[in-house]
């Protein structure tokens, strides 16, 4: 399945809905709940009821659903506001060596805010600032159940999708502190979507998958999951024998080589530009770069 959440009213992002696309080509989509009421209002529940899994997988099946075109969507975040954003740098050893770094012994751990997510479609901000944001293209999975010190016989059973996540990142600020956790969460540059893909529509643990990012057409990183230096399910292993992780928990997993401030001139996004990051069977998250808007 490829479940989303949208704003049935985009002036208003407190509330959202789910919805689910009829195929991988993400052009026709049914909101859930107008096809059973009983649903939840929220992915986060959805995904932490295996009864509600099971009825939307249901109701995609149905053979009289009126399906609508995906044009005009407003999306939001996957999961928007999760409770828990965990995020891996130094995950693919040509980023590491690209910044400077030995190949790491230990993944490079940091949080994101749910103030700094953004959803498909939706503008990432540069703030005023700094002018130094960078793309990061990454893959994402969402957590569906609770769970703690996991194993590598039964990590991936707590995996209920995966995702594509921007990780925009203002390098000034990431390097002004010896953590780069303050670079990594201004307001609307983490974007993350466009929707949650179950893992029975993709290889195990997502592995061997292309992952792309392209500025404003421009190809700038490509690379493949099977790169990883730690997979989804060593991953899991590692976080969660540190803390518990709840459904709707998100883990973003590294970007692979080729962002912009290791480059000759560094590059870095600006008003005006589009950035795609593209992963095979998931999709494409698409942004536009926009100015901060005085509130």
């Amino acid at each position: 399945m490829r479940l989303f959440t949208y704003y049935p009213n985009p002036s208003n992002q407190q509330d959202t809905r789910v919805g689910i696309f009829k195929d991988a080509s993400q052009k026709e989509w049914i909101a859930l709940s107008e096809v059973d009421a009983n649903l939840p209002a929220t992915l986060l529940e959805i995904i932490a009821t295996p009864s509600w899994m099971k009825r939307a997988k249901e109701i995609q099946a149905q053979a009289n659903l009126s399906w609508k075109l995906a044009d005009g969507i407003a999306f939001a975040p996957v999961i928007p506001k999760p409770e828990k954003i965990v995020c891996m740098g130094l995950n693919y050893a040509d980023h590491a060596k690209e910044g400077g770094h030995a190949r790491p012994d230990y993944p490079s751990f940091f949080m994101r805010v749910p103030s700094s997510l953004l959803g498909h479609e939706q503008p990432m901000i540069v703030p005023p600032v700094s002018d130094k944001l960078d793309y990061e293209a990454e893959l994402a999975f969402v957590i569906g159940k609770r769970c703690h010190r996991l194993t590598k016989e039964n990590a991936l059973e707590a995996v209920a999708g995966y995702s594509i996540f921007n990780d925009g990142s203002l390098r000034d600020y990431q390097r002004k502190s010896t953590q780069w956790t303050i670079g990594k969460n201004f307001d609307q540059t983490g974007g993350f979507g466009p929707c949650l893909v179950t893992p029975d529509e993709l290889p195990g643990a997502a592995h061997g998958l292309r992952i792309q990012s392209r500025l404003n057409g421009k190809i700038m990183q490509d690379s493949n999951t099977e790169h990883f230096l730690w997979g989804v399910v060593e991953t899991l292993v590692l976080i969660s024998e540190v803390m518990t992780l709840e459904p709707g928990d998100v883990v973003i997993t590294g970007t692979p080589a080729g962002v912009g401030y290791a480059r000759t001139p560094p590059v870095f996004m600006q008003p005006g530009d589009t950035v795609e990051i593209e992963i095979d069977g998931i999709g494409i998250l698409k942004n536009s770069i926009a100015k901060e808007v005085a509130r």
